[in-house]
């Protein structure tokens, strides 16, 4: 994962006519991980959203180097498709192959028959870590990644990103819950609000 990197210079955020922040400087490198905190409505998931290309910026500029992964509320797995299928439309269009392992691992390996509409809340946020896992990318982008997890599976939520960082990829998370990877640092929105 050679060559992973953000650069965020004096970033700015406008919703509508309310401006989130301003003035947010990162830079983050291989194997590094940082926590960006605050306050609902802050603007924690826009930063994501911009960094991943899928916003724009009011003010500032972003920079990445790396194939990048988000992963947020939405699984981004078709609904009325059993997870095995949904899961094989993203392998074929990531170029990976399946990792029984890994969904072993995932507390998925049970549940590959069954619907994505039916699953839960937790299953369904560690359906989209699998997803996100066979990207390869090597830029993590994640949105509160610990909400409708249970304890077991926040825990591995955290091991995975520790893994990731360790192997020489980007984490950016946002939550207003505490996430442990070592040595990550954390940026509080709330000393750039607007």
């Amino acid at each position: 994962m050679q060559g992973a990197s953000i650069a965020i210079d004096d970033l700015a955020c406008r919703r509508g006519d309310r401006l989130l922040f301003r003035g947010v400087n990162v830079r983050l490198h291989a194997g590094e991980a940082l926590r960006v905190s605050g306050r609902n409505g802050i603007g924690k998931s826009s930063l994501l959203r911009i960094v991943a290309g899928l916003a724009p910026a009011f003010a500032g500029t972003v920079s990445t180097e790396g194939a990048i992964g988000l992963v947020d509320e939405r699984p981004a797995l078709d609904p009325a498709r059993p997870l095995s299928d949904a899961l094989t439309f993203w392998r074929q269009i990531d170029g990976s192959t399946e990792n029984a392992w890994e969904l072993e691992r995932l507390g998925l390996a049970d549940l590959l028959d069954v619907p994505v509409r039916y699953l839960s809340t937790g299953q369904k946020k560690r359906a989209a870590l699998a997803r996100l896992l066979g990207q390869k990318a090597r830029i993590w982008l994640l949105d509160e990644p610990l909400n409708g997890l249970d304890v077991h599976a926040a825990t591995l939520a955290e091991e995975l990103t520790a893994e990731h960082c360790a192997a020489g990829g980007i984490a950016l998370i946002a939550s207003h819950q505490p996430f442990t990877v070592p040595g990550m640092a954390t940026l509080s929105l709330a000393d750039h609000a607007a």
